[in-house]
């Protein structure tokens, strides 16, 4: 049994998974992502700080749900997270479309593929029981 203080409210919890807080907060998380999700919706042109203010949530956590792509904004909303490796702006997740084709690139390059092996072919035995002897002096 892995028992933890919450992050959140500091009761103490059996922590299985994931985030270490407890049940209530998580359900309390849920709700306030699913009420961010709304007011987005509805608001289409409302900066982060109008989205936290409004929802009663902190930046920091509007931030990591962008960043972990669970929540996007349009094309034109004034939100936006730079890229974690270039800095380039972008709507959600950690790195820009350059980034994310370049990793891949670089992931595949370094995984050595398998080379075909080109077998020789087996000598074959002369047909015959004859002795061979080896030249050597002795």
């Amino acid at each position: 049994m892995n028992v933890r203080n919450c992050k959140k409210c500091g009761k103490l919890f059996n922590h299985i998974m994931g985030m270490p807080i407890c049940p209530a907060c998580k359900d309390a998380l849920e709700k306030s992502f699913q009420d961010v999700k709304k007011y987005i919706r509805e608001n289409r042109m409302a900066d982060i700080m109008e989205v936290a203010e409004a929802c009663e949530v902190e930046v920091s956590q509007i931030k990591q749900w962008i960043r972990e792509d669970r929540l996007e904004f349009t094309e034109d909303s004034p939100v936006k997270l730079p890229c974690e490796n270039c800095g380039e702006m972008i709507r959600s997740g950690k790195y820009c479309e350059k980034c994310k084709r370049d990793m891949a690139n670089n992931l595949s390059s370094a995984i050595e593929k398998p080379k075909k092996v080109i077998e020789e072919p087996k000598k074959t035995q002369p047909s015959g029981n004859k002795m061979r002897f080896l030249d050597r002096d002795m």
